[in-house]
């Protein structure tokens, strides 16, 4: 986790075209481990009991064949193995404050786009892969939800 840390810091706070104002405007809210599972309910009764935490976040991204639960910072995602294939090389998702600027911020250093902005249950997400390889989902939530 300090890798990427130290790779956002690097990017978000000494990059040289970004005024101060963008630089602070770029945040990330919170980072979430990713969980493929079969069985959601299994997973989210093991990782309830675990982390003494309930579910805070539930839903089916039926356009997908997914269901997503958020537990602490755990991110279970459930479907069947066809569903999930598209999505297992995602190391993490990163909730941002700005998927615009962290975009633009990715793309000019080095990052490609794996997955584009679009619509999604929650917000908005994209799914990027780093200049070291790693690929990040990255959302940023609708207003009513941080």
């Amino acid at each position: 986790m300090k890798t990427i840390s130290l790779f956002m810091f690097t990017l978000v706070f000494l990059h040289p075209i970004f005024s101060q104002e963008q630089k602070t405007d770029l945040k990330i809210l919170q980072v979430l481990n990713r969980f493929y599972v079969e069985d959601i309910d299994r997973a989210i009764n093991i990782y309830e009991n675990l982390l003494k935490a309930k579910t805070c976040l539930r839903f089916q991204y039926k356009e997908i064949g997914l269901e997503l639960a958020q537990i602490g910072t755990i991110l279970i995602i459930a479907g069947s193995e066809e569903a999930l294939k598209p999505y297992r090389e995602t190391k993490a998702t990163f909730i941002v404050s700005s998927i615009d600027g962290f975009k633009k911020l990715l793309l000019e250093n080095g990052s490609v786009i794996i997955r584009d902005i679009k619509q999604v249950p929650t917000g908005k997400n994209m799914t990027i892969r780093h200049s070291d390889g790693i690929i990040i989902e990255y959302v940023e939530f609708k207003k009513q939800m941080k």
